[in-house]
C-alpha cells in the first residue's frame, strides 16, 4: 500500500480503492499506554489475580481512547435530556457496584447499529440503535448494569495479563489493514462505527459475559429494578439477531450471546432474584424519556436499511433510503455522514461535500465530519484545505497519529516537503509498524531526513 501511496503523490489522484484505504486510517491506531503485567485484588471476588492494567491505566486508556470512539459512532446525541437520563441511570448502578470510584460517564452516541459498551475507566455508551429497541427502564438498567459489570470485574485488565488484550496501537493498526482488504465498502463500514468500542479493547469470553451479567442483575435490583429487565434484553437481542443480524455484528463480537447464557440469566431472575420481580420496571418512564428519539425512528429505518446495502455494496440502493432518510429527518447528522460516505464510495466526491457541509452545521462540536471532509478534498485535489480540515480535527480530538500522517499526506501533495517531513517525523515518534508507517520513512529517507 505505500506503493499506493506514492502513486498518489505523483498523480494527485486516488482511486476508489486507495481512497477507501485512506479512510480506514481515519480512526484506527490510536496511542495506548504500555501494558505491564502485574498482580492485584479483584474488587469483586477479593482473591488475588494477575493484571496486565493498573487502576491508572485503565482510567488513563479510557481518557485516551473514548473520544476518538465516541466519535466514531457520531458523537454523541444532541438532547441533553435523554443523555441525562441515561446519565442518572447509569450513575445510580455505579454508585452501587463494587468500584463506585471509578470515573464513570455515560451517554446515547449517534450510531444505528444495535450495541453498548465501555472503556476501562467507565466511560460508557449505548447506540440509538439498542435504545430503540428496548421496552422499558429496567432493560435499560440491565444493559448498562451488564457494561457496569465488565468494569468492575476488570475484564480488560485481566484479559491484559492474560496476553489477550494486544496494544492498542498495534491492535488499531490490525483493523485499519484488514479492513482494506474487506472490499471497497469495508473500509467505508469501519470509520462508520460497525466496530464498536468494547470490540476494540477486547472480545469478552463467555465467562466474562456470564461474570457481567451477574454483576448488572444484582446491581439493578440493589438499585430497585425487576430483573426481568434482564431477561427482556436477552429476548430482545434473540429476536433481532433473527431479524437484523447486520445491526448486531459489533454486539456479537464482542459480547458473546449463547444458549447457556440466556438460560443462566433466566433461572437467576426467577431463582436467586425471584423476590425482586415485583420490582417496578418504569416503561412509562422510559417510553416518555426516549419519546423524541422515537420519533426518529422511520428515518433511522431507513439508514439501516441503507447500512446493509452499503455493506452489500448496493451503493445505489443505499443512497435511495438515505434520500428517504433525509426526507424524513434532514437535519440528522448521521443521515447526512451516510449520505456523504455513501456518494464517496462512488467516487462521487463533489456532491458528497455538501452533505459533509451540512453535517458540520448540524453538529458543529463534533469532528468526524471535519475529518471525512478532509479526506474527501484530498479526493477533490484540495490539499490545501484538507490540511486545514485535519488541522481543526487534531485541535479538536488530539492523539489520533492518523490525522498526522494525513497532514503529512496533504503536505506533500502541495509540494511542501519540509512541512511533509515534519508530519511524518511526528506521525514516526507514535506509530512504527504498519503500512502508513512504512511509507513515511520510506519518504523521509528519500528526502535525505533518515539515513
Amino acid at each position: 500500500m505505500a506503493h499506493a501511496l506514492a502513486d498518489l503523490i505523483y498523480r494527485r489522484e486516488l482511486t476508489r480503492r486507495e481512497f477507501l484505504w485512506l479512510m480506514t486510517v481515519s480512526t484506527a491506531s490510536l496511542a495506548s499506554p504500555a501494558i505491564l503485567g502485574g498482580c492485584a485484588t479483584d474488587p469483586v471476588t477479593g482473591k488475588t489475580t494477575l493484571v496486565g492494567l493498573s487502576e491508572t491505566d485503565e482510567v488513563a486508556i479510557d481518557r485516551q481512547q473514548s473520544p476518538h470512539q465516541f466519535s466514531t459512532d457520531y458523537g454523541a446525541v444532541q438532547d441533553q435530556r435523554l443523555n441525562g437520563y441515561l446519565t442518572q441511570v447509569g450513575s445510580s448502578l455505579a454508585g452501587r457496584s463494587h468500584r463506585p470510584q471509578m470515573p464513570y460517564s455515560f451517554r446515547v452516541v449517534n450510531a444505528n447499529y444495535v450495541n453498548a459498551y465501555t472503556f476501562p475507566g467507565g466511560s460508557a455508551a449505548a447506540t440509538r440503535g439498542i435504545l430503540l429497541e428496548l421496552n422499558n427502564e429496567a432493560e435499560l438498567a440491565a444493559l448498562l448494569g451488564h457494561e457496569i459489570g465488565h468494569v468492575n470485574a476488570r475484564h480488560a485488565a485481566e484479559q491484559a495479563g492474560r496476553g489477550l488484550l494486544a496494544n492498542l496501537l498495534i491492535a488499531g493498526a490490525a483493523i485499519a489493514t484488514a479492513a482494506a482488504g474487506y472490499g471497497d465498502y469495508a473500509g467505508l463500514v469501519q470509520l462508520g462505527g460497525m466496530v464498536g468500542g468494547s470490540a476494540l479493547l477486547a472480545k469478552y469470553s463467555r465467562d466474562d459475559e456470564r461474570e457481567a451479567d451477574a454483576l448488572g442483575l444484582e446491581y439493578m435490583t440493589r438499585v430497585g429494578y425487576s430483573p426481568t429487565g434482564l431477561v427482556g434484553l436477552m429476548d430482545m437481542l434473540q429476536r433481532q439477531s433473527k431479524e437484523k443480524p447486520n445491526m448486531l455484528a459489533a454486539m456479537f463480537a464482542s459480547h458473546p450471546m449463547s444458549d447457556e447464557r440466556y438460560a443462566t440469566a433466566r433461572s437467576q431472575a426467577d431463582g436467586a432474584y425471584a423476590m425482586a420481580r415485583a420490582f417496578p420496571i418504569h416503561r412509562e418512564r422510559y417510553m416518555d424519556m426516549t419519546a423524541s428519539l422515537r420519533r426518529l425512528k422511520p428515518a433511522i429505518d431507513e439508514e439501516q436499511r441503507a447500512e446493509e446495502q452499503m455493506q452489500r455494496k448496493d451503493l445505489r440502493q443505499a443512497e435511495a433510503h438515505l434520500t428517504n432518510a433525509l426526507r424524513l429527518a434532514p437535519d440528522d447528522y448521521t443521515g447526512n455522514m451516510l449520505m456523504a460516505k455513501c456518494l464517496i464510495a462512488q467516487k462521487r466526491h463533489p456532491q458528497a461535500a455538501p452533505y459533509l457541509d451540512r453535517a458540520k452545521v448540524i453538529y458543529p462540536g463534533e469532528g468526524q465530519a471535519v475529518h471525512l471532509s478532509g479526506i474527501n478534498r484530498l479526493a477533490l485535489r484540495q490539499p490545501g484545505a484538507a490540511f486545514q480540515e485535519f488541522d481543526e480535527y487534531e485541535r479538536r480530538l488530539p492523539g489520533n497519529p492518523n490525522t498526522i500522517f494525513l497532514k503529512g499526506i496533504a503536505q506533500e501533495s502541495m509540494q511542501n516537503r519540509p512541512a511533509a517531513a515534519r508530519e511524518y517525523q511526528r506521525y514516526l515518534q507514535t506509530v512504527r509498524q504498519g503500512d502508513q508507517a512504512k511509507y513515511a520513512a520510506e519518504r523521509l529517507r528519500a528526502w535525505g531526513y533518515l539515513k
